[in-house]
């Protein structure tokens, strides 16, 4: 019956256009790619008027059986190149700051490719290298972009059909947190309508996952926690603003202590408050900066900070993937249309939420409950130096679905040395600390060794 269905997809497959392509060299990097990159756009939508595109590195292990991911970086608006070179890919850049050639890319050895083939995909419509053909499909809400990934997703599955019987997971960090669990959900639905191919779904995978709109509430809290106010300003906020910092008392004492609160923690790197703060690699400074912070000029917010202080994300490599992507021979490389992207690439495209990206809702507790009570498995992991969704926020909501504790919690460790603490619940759910927000690219190596246990299923 299998292999009937498979057959029966294979012929379906010879009337669907192939917009795929292997890459086997990419500029920047020396030599041979040492694991298989495709590259390809599918299109969605009744006219297919929305064109995604796509990154596909099969698994340097076994491809054959090994865990399938889909990879979603958050945003919204930010392009999945971040997964495959900043967070879990193959790949990261070799030199500190752009010196006005084109950027080394060399191999990393903590890509989750080790095990696993993952799906890095670009959307929605303006993301990355994906596109529309005509103005109103650039136009989408939150709901809608996530059908249009499960269409993707089931088109994918029709053009590789190979891989329908490994086991598939959807992965993100960020944003993703209120997308992903709204995706996997259209997928069990759509394996309990029969609707085909039939997903081998088995879980998701959420970094530092946004999840519900009080997750503001919870930043006072934990800037008291780590030490950045004051107790007596802790508690006056408590007492006076009654602790709802989203919806702030107009008394003028409350504003005044949120002010100075603000005022505190405007020089703090939100991000990983235990490094300085070095700038944005968005397209513009995205929304969850301080007012203060956007308000500053360029000039000095992107400060030069010595390049071992500024990470690759920050200033000291900021530009790379920005003049690596925009290089012509880049985009010939991985075979991106000519004439299809509206404006130079950005790793972040967060003004698309004010042009073309409704948001409808905030709040993907609903669906966790969900996908629990069907068995799903799921690893939260968050970081505990992220002030952008404090840690505390996440225990809070997945304390908020009631399953019992089956592994208390513990440290975890990464050659004798605790990489973070871990706790594990009835429902399939394994929730971790450690790094700062989006742990995956604070800590590589971490994260590496955290995800490989857990897709073995064995304890962290």
């Amino acid at each position: 019956m299998f292999y009937l269905l498979l057959l029966t997809l294979f012929v379906r497959v010879q009337s669907l256009p192939q917009n795929s392509s292997t890459v086997e060299f990419l500029p920047g990097f020396v030599g041979p790619l040492p694991f298989y990159l495709e590259t390809g756009y599918i299109g969605v939508g009744k006219s297919e008027e929305v064109q995604l595109f796509y990154y596909f590195v099969k698994s340097e292990s076994n491809p054959k059986k090994d865990p399938l991911l889909l990879w979603l970086t958050g945003g919204p608006g930010c392009s999945s190149f971040t997964g495959l070179a900043y967070e879990v890919g193959p790949l990261a850049f070799g030199q500190k700051e752009y010196n006005g050639s084109l950027p080394i890319l060399v191999s990393s050895p903590y890509s989750w490719t080790k095990f696993a083939s993952i799906l890095f995909l670009e959307q929605p419509a303006n993301t990355g290298f994906s596109y529309a053909t005509t103005s109103e499909a650039y136009k989408c809400t939150d709901l809608q972009a996530c059908d249009q990934v499960f269409e993707f997703l089931r088109k994918w599955f029709v053009n590789n059909p190979e891989f329908i019987p490994n086991p598939f997971y959807v992965s993100g960090d960020s944003y993703s947190g209120i997308t992903v669990p709204v995706i996997v959900q259209l997928i069990s639905d759509g394996i309990e309508a029969g609707k085909e191919p039939l997903i081998n779904l088995k879980g998701y995978s959420l970094g530092n996952p946004k999840t519900f709109p009080e997750e503001t509430n919870y930043q006072i809290p934990y800037c008291h926690g780590m030490g950045l106010i004051s107790d007596e300003l802790y508690e006056s906020l408590n007492e006076i603003c009654k602790g709802e910092y989203l919806n702030i008392d107009p008394t003028k004492l409350c504003l005044e202590n949120y002010k100075m609160f603000k005022k505190l923690v405007t020089g703090i790197n939100d991000q990983q408050i235990l490094e300085p703060f070095c700038g944005t690699d968005s397209e513009e400074h995205p929304p969850q900066l301080s007012a203060e912070r956007r308000s500053l000029k360029e000039d000095v917010i992107f400060q030069k900070y010595d390049d071992f202080i500024c990470r690759e994300s920050r200033v000291a490599r900021r530009n790379l993937s920005t003049h690596w992507a925009n290089d012509p021979r880049v985009q010939e490389a991985i075979h991106v249309r000519k004439g299809t992207i509206r404006r130079p690439w950005a790793r972040c495209r967060q003004s698309i939420t004010y042009t073309s990206y409704t948001m409808t809702f905030m709040n993907s507790i609903p669906y966790h409950v969900n996908l629990s009570s069907k068995g799903y498995r799921s690893l939260i992991f968050s970081g505990d130096h992220d002030m952008v969704v404090p840690f505390q926020s996440t225990q809070a909501w997945i304390k908020y679905l009631n399953y019992s504790i089956i592994d208390d919690w513990r440290p975890w460790t990464i050659d004798g040395q605790v990489a973070g603490y871990t706790r594990s619940f009835s429902n399939h759910m394994t929730y971790a600390t450690g790094g700062g927000h989006t742990a995956a690219e604070y800590k590589r190596e971490e994260c590496f060794h955290m995800f490989k246990r857990w897709i073995d299923q064995q304890p962290l």
